[in-house]
C-alpha cells in the first residue's frame, strides 16, 4: 500500500504515535521524550498546539513552519528517543532480523497516524480528541490530574474550565476514532 501525505501550507497537523507492541514506556522515560521532542522543535521550528502523552502513545497537535517538514519530525523523535531509551528497561525487548536490516530499534510502531486539519471545527474536535484521551485510557478520572499533556495550559488559558468533559462532551469525543 502506497500512504500519501497531505501537505497543505500554513496548516495544523495531528499526529499520533503508538510505541512497538504497545509498551508502556513513555511515561517511564518522559525527560528523554521531551528532550526528544524540544530537539525536533529546534532543528524543524514548529509549535506545538496541543499534547498528550500515555504510557504507550502520543497525540500532538503541532503547526510546522514547513509543512513537509512533518514527517521529518516524527523521524527525529522518534529516532532520538530509541537511541537514548535504555533498552535493558523494556520488558520483551529483542530485535528481530527485519528491525536489523531496517536498522530499526523496535521502540516505535513503524508507522504513524496523521491528520491535516482543515478547518476550525476540526482544530477543536481534535483538540478535545487530544486532551481526553486519559479519560478514554482510563488512566486518570480527571483531566487536572494528568500532568502529561497540555490541558492545564489551555485551562489556565480560559479554553477549558478544570472539569471540562461532562457527558455530552465525552459523548462527541467518543464518535471519533483517532488511534
Amino acid at each position: 500500500m502506497n500512504y500519501h501525505r497531505v501537505f497543505i501550507p500554513n496548516s495544523f497537523v495531528f499526529i499520533t504515535v503508538v510505541t512497538s507492541k504497545r509498551r508502556k514506556i513513555l511515561i517511564d522515560n518522559i525527560k528523554i521524550l521531551k528532550n526528544a521532542i524540544q530537539k525536533s522543535i529546534d532543528i524543524y521550528n514548529y509549535k506545538i498546539h496541543a499534547i498528550c502523552v500515555l504510557p504507550d502513545h502520543l497525540h500532538m497537535i503541532i503547526k510546522p513552519y514547513e509543512i513537509k517538514d512533518y514527517p521529518n519530525i516524527v523521524k527525529l523523535i522518534k529516532t532520538t528517543f530509541s537511541k537514548k531509551v535504555d533498552k535493558s528497561t523494556i520488558d520483551d525487548y529483542q530485535l528481530t532480523k527485519s528491525n536489523e536490516s531496517k536498522k530499526e530499534f523496535d521502540i516505535w510502531q513503524r508507522r504513524y497516524f496523521e491528520h491535516t486539519i482543515i478547518s476550525q471545527d476540526d482544530l477543536n474536535k481534535h483538540t478535545d480528541y487530544t486532551h481526553y484521551n486519559p479519560i478514554k485510557h482510563k488512566v486518570v478520572s480527571s483531566l487536572s490530574q494528568w500532568k502529561y499533556s497540555s490541558f492545564n495550559k489551555f485551562v489556565r488559558s480560559g479554553y477549558y474550565d478544570k472539569n471540562w468533559c461532562n457527558f455530552d462532551d465525552k459523548n462527541k469525543i467518543n464518535s471519533l476514532d483517532l488511534e
